[in-house]
């Protein structure tokens, strides 16, 4: 514990967000040096795009062998200079610093779990394999990464991905999690025609009024009793105050449980029509497939026979409405289970934090699940 903690600290300390390149590729110095550390061995260092993503292959080279693949990102949502109003420190079992819960905890879990397999001449793994993918975008959506996530993920056991753990619906934390909705973002433009407000109105086409009908329209494509949500956020229309908007956009976040509620969700976009006699056009689509339950359920049931033998009481599994890069490793087929790190709470706010005494147990929960997978 001492060592992970210590390893913890540095990593918040290291300022990472996920728009700063050069932030990013300075914490990815920093998780090098930890990593090769504690596994002895450097990553494969991979710039895509100017991020920088790094990649520990451990065990048998054998193709065929089995390998499970450990899934962390370094990138937080902190801006620099974060530390300042949110300092690291631990007091009463509870750790607090940029990024702690979401997910900086979790990677040193990855660490440090990969590491037990890692000592001595061959290590623990003459006969299988474990690949620590560490990105460096996860919190952007995972643009540059997203290849190499599905490239590392064919042909493994399972996906082990160390995001925090969820509370259960009544609000019991330590939930591993077993669903998560894909994403779908979509972008609705319209193009009008401008015209004097006050003098010749009739002579314009406005934007702003189809702009409400379509809002109004997409909204009727959710499906609340299967779990899809439609929701417009951002919207922008319109130049001056005393001119007919000739232009107008807005964007839609979609969550769904199944891949067949995105493509319907696909389908409804596509028919989008004017009301109004102006221009719309839609752009976007599927950013992320679901993680559906059926990816993690083989997983989950081992955790949850792992847990027994360690003594454990693990909560009951969760379906979460926000992604992650299990999103990706469940949609080329790998079997995935998600939320395997820290606990607490409060993630991208103020009061995130983590429960230090649940480090121990959970570290070695993935330890043991690593063991099993692998047949070890």
């Amino acid at each position: 514990m001492p060592e992970m903690l210590a390893d913890l600290e540095h990593l918040i300390r290291c300022e990472s967000p996920s728009a700063d390149l050069t932030a990013v590729a300075r914490s990815a110095d920093l998780v090098s040096a930890i990593g090769e550390r504690r596994l002895g061995s450097a990553p494969e260092r991979l710039v895509i795009d100017g991020v920088t993503h790094l990649r520990w292959r451990l065990g048998s080279p054998d193709p065929d062998a089995p390998r499970v693949l450990l899934l962390a990102h370094h990138d937080t949502v902190w801006p620099v200079g974060s530390l300042e109003s949110h300092p690291f420190s631990i007091q009463d079992g509870v750790l607090r610093g940029p990024g702690c819960f979401d997910m900086l905890t979790g990677l040193v879990m990855a660490i440090h779990a990969a590491a037990t397999f890692a000592d001595g001449p061959g290590g623990h793994l003459a006969h299988s394999a474990i690949t620590l993918l560490v990105t460096g975008d996860e919190e952007v959506g995972s643009p540059t990464s997203r290849a190499l996530i599905e490239q590392e993920a064919r042909g493994c056991v399972a996906a082990l991905v160390l995001e925090a753990a969820g509370d259960t619906p009544d609000g019991v934390p330590g939930a591993l999690k077993i669903g998560r909705k894909g994403v779908s973002n979509y972008r609705v433009d319209i193009v009008g025609r401008a015209a004097h407000a006050g003098t010749e109105p009739e002579k314009g086409l406005n934007a702003t009024v189809e702009l409400a009908h379509q809002v109004g329209v997409v909204l009727g494509f959710a499906d609340a009793s299967v779990g899809t949500s439609v929701v417009p956020t951002v919207a922008q229309s319109g130049t001056t105050t005393n001119t007919v908007p000739a232009r107008a956009s807005f964007k839609v976040d979609v969550r769904a449980l199944t891949a067949a509620e995105q493509h319907r969700i696909d389908e409804a976009f596509a028919t989008l029509t004017s009301h109004t006699g102006a221009t719309v056009t839609v752009a976007g689509g599927v950013n992320r497939p679901p993680l559906e339950t059926s990816a993690a359920e083989g997983t989950w049931q081992r955790a949850l026979a792992v847990s027994k033998g360690l003594g454990m009481d693990l909560p009951d599994a969760i379906v979460v409405g926000g992604a992650s890069d299990g999103n990706f490793t469940a949609g080329v087929g790998v079997p995935t289970l998600d939320g395997l790190g820290a606990v607490g709470g409060g993630a991208h706010a103020d009061h995130e934090h983590v429960l230090v005494g649940e480090i121990p147990p959970r570290t070695a929960l993935l330890v043991a699940l690593i063991q099993d997978l692998l047949g070890d």
